[in-house]
C-alpha cells in the first residue's frame, strides 16, 4: 500500500488525471462496441501507462514501450500491415532498447528516475533529416515489395517513427512532437483498416489518446528542461 501511496505521489495531479481519462477512453469505447482487438485494447493501456512515465523522463516508459513495440508488431500483422509491422519490430524497437540504455547511462544528477535533456547541434539536427531521408527511401521499397497496404501512409509513418526515435534515444524534447506527428498518420492509417474491420477501432482510439500524452511530453520535457537547466546554472555559480 505504501509504494501504491509512493508511486500515485510521483506524478502530479494532472498526470494522474490525463492517465485516468486516456485509460477510460481506452476501455469504454472497447466494451459499449463489444470489441473483439482484446490484445490491441491490452496494448493501447500498455502505451498510454509507457507515455505517461516517459514524459516525466522515467526509463520504466521505454521499457514499455518496448512491450508496446512487440504487441503492435503483430497486431500489424494481423492486418497486413506491414510496413507498422516493420517499422515497429525491426526500427521503434531497437531504438526503444538503445534508448532505455541512453536513458539509463544519462539521469539527471543522482535520480534514476529522470533523464538528463539534451540538445543537439546544427551539424546534428542536418544529419538527422538526411538520415531520416535515407531510412524512409529504403523502407519505402521495401513495402513496396511486400505490397504494403496503404503504402503511402505507411512510408510517412516510418518517416515520422524513425525521426521520433532519433530524438528519445539523443534525449530531446522534441521527440514527442515527432510521436504527436506520427499519432495523426496512424490515425489516418487505422481508420482505413477500421473501414474494412470494425475489431480495429480500439486502435485508432488508441492513438488518438497517444496524440494527447505525447503533445503533453513536449510540454513537460520543455519544463523539465528549464528546469534542469537553471540547477546546473546554479549549481556552477555556487561552485
Amino acid at each position: 500500500m505504501k509504494k501504491f501511496k509512493k508511486l500515485i505521489s510521483y506524478f502530479s495531479i494532472g498526470e494522474v488525471i490525463l492517465w485516468v481519462a486516456s485509460v477510460l477512453l481506452i476501455i469504454i469505447p472497447f466494451l459499449i462496441f463489444k470489441g473483439q482487438g482484446v490484445l490491441a485494447m491490452i496494448n493501447s493501456l500498455i502505451g498510454v501507462t509507457a507515455l505517461i512515465f516517459c514524459a516525466k523522463g522515467n526509463p520504466i516508459g521505454q521499457v514499455l514501450m518496448i512491450v508496446f513495440c512487440v504487441i503492435y508488431a503483430i497486431i500489424s500483422l494481423s492486418f497486413k500491415y506491414y510496413g507498422e509491422m516493420i517499422t515497429y519490430l525491426f526500427m521503434s524497437l531497437p531504438m526503444a532498447i538503445v534508448s532505455l540504455i541512453a536513458w539509463l547511462k544519462n539521469p539527471f544528477g543522482e535520480s534514476k528516475l529522470e533523464v538528463k535533456v539534451n540538445s543537439l547541434t546544427k551539424k546534428e539536427t542536418v544529419f538527422m533529416f538526411i538520415l531520416t531521408a535515407i531510412v524512409t527511401i529504403i523502407f519505402y521499397f521495401v513495402l513496396k515489395f511486400f505490397n504494403t497496404a496503404n503504402l503511402i501512409p505507411s512510408t510517412i509513418s516510418i518517416a515520422t517513427s524513425f525521426l521520433a526515435g532519433y530524438l528519445i534515444f539523443r534525449r530531446i524534447e522534441y521527440y514527442a512532437l515527432a510521436y504527436a506527428l506520427n499519432d495523426v498518420v496512424l490515425i489516418w492509417l487505422w481508420i482505413l483498416a477500421t473501414i474494412k474491420d470494425f475489431n480495429y477501432i480500439s486502435v485508432v482510439i488508441c492513438f488518438v489518446v497517444f496524440l494527447f500524452n505525447d503533445l503533453y511530453g513536449f510540454i513537460n520535457w520543455s519544463k523539465m528542461k528549464k528546469r534542469q537547466q537553471k540547477h546546473t546554472k546554479s549549481k556552477i555559480q555556487t561552485e
